[in-house]
């Protein structure tokens, strides 16, 4: 799955960490990641094991690294997040939906339409080339919105860099709510990292939700490799007729690998690019989350969701991210994925057209 984290272009080998073998620096990659996750983790930060290894990776990446992710790790990463988050899945989930979905549907609509404006703003105040900013201002379906802005003579550097920029902040910005959002009087919970485990669901769990991230690319089902297993997984969760079994020690591993896939994307090369773009992008950026927020208030008032569930479920991406920042807080974590998940399909349904027919007319 790759709903909001596009592909990074290979780099050449042209100094800095460059210089070091491939081993050397993701040994260097896995010890920075160590630091700076126990960090995080020892000040309370949610998600401290998705985070520090997001920012180990940027490190990596700013100082020419050329290690990337993987694609059959990140596809395993896909699988297990998803059937990670359906276990949490509930029949509650389907109640809640029903009696709100006018609600829901316009919420996701609107961030669609704010994230758009953003971009076709930028375009005519020609701080970025051509249509760049629309593709690249889209809040989810990045990897559509890559192959869509080639196609139209966009710059893909810029766009992969703006949605990478995009998730970075979303996924910070959640942490740093989340955060100051846990009560004091809040006792951490102990993490067995190495309990025993039930080998029949673990390798059941593993076997379905590879059959279904296989499926999901198969049939071109955007981000189908963490879409499918996930539907599959709570269908068969919700029926009881699956016991989802995995290890903290393996989900600690996939959050680690997701930071890395995002941090390793910011390379010399893409920055330089983008310099000129950089304060417009985050100034765009911060403009989608706070927008966010205030439809998130709209949330409590009229669904009476309590807050952090709301900011959480209202935030522009990405999935993932914000799907391992939900699992480490004390919120409504089915709500969460399900109103993320509706804003990904939407937007993967509608936001190349809508994109397509704003820079036409830009």
């Amino acid at each position: 799955m790759k709903p909001e984290q596009p592909s990074t272009p290979t780099l050449p080998r042209n100094g800095g960490l460059g210089r070091l073998s491939p081993l050397w620096q993701w040994g260097l990659l896995a010890l920075l990641s160590a630091v700076f996750a126990g960090i995080l983790e020892m000040i309370g930060i949610p998600a401290g094991l998705l985070m520090g290894p997001m920012i180990a990776g940027a490190v990596i990446g700013m100082n020419g690294g050329t290690i990337r992710l993987p694609r059959q790790l990140f596809f395993c990463v896909q699988v297990i997040l998803a059937m990670m988050i359906a276990a949490s899945m509930s029949p509650d989930l389907l109640a809640t939906f029903s009696g709100h979905w006018p609600l829901f549907l316009g919420i996701v609509l609107s961030v669609i339409g704010v994230s758009t404006l953003c971009g076709w703003t930028i375009t005519r105040m020609g701080i970025l080339p051509g249509t760049t900013a629309i593709w690249g201002s889209s809040a989810g379906a990045a990897s559509t919105m890559l192959l869509m802005a080639d196609a139209y003579g966009a710059d893909a550097r810029l766009v992969a860099f703006m949605q990478y920029l995009r998730v970075v902040f979303v996924a910070g910005t959640a942490t740093i709510v989340s955060h100051l959002w846990v009560s004091g009087a809040e006792a951490p919970t102990a993490v067995r990292w190495f309990a025993p485990i039930a080998g029949v669901p673990f390798f059941m769990t593993l076997a379905i939700g590879i059959i279904g991230g296989f499926l999901g690319k198969m049939l071109r089902v955007p981000a189908g490799a963490f879409l499918v297993p996930f539907a599959i997984g709570s269908a068969l969760n919700i029926t009881g007729t699956l016991t989802i079994e995995l290890p903290q020690w393996l989900l600690a591993l996939s959050f680690a690998m997701l930071g890395w896939n995002i941090g390793l994307g910011f390379t010399r090369s893409i920055l330089a690019h983008a310099r000129r773009a950089l304060l417009p992008t985050i100034v765009s950026i911060l403009v989608l989350i706070s927008f966010s927020g205030l439809l998130a208030l709209l949330l409590i008032e009229a669904a009476g969701i309590d807050p952090l569930t709301a900011y959480l479920a209202t935030s522009p991406g990405g999935l993932d991210s914000i799907a391992v920042i939900a699992a480490s807080s004390n919120v409504d974590l089915p709500f969460v994925m399900a109103l993320q998940t509706a804003r990904l399909l939407i937007i993967t349904l509608i936001g190349p057209a809508l994109a397509r027919f704003v820079a036409d007319r830009a």
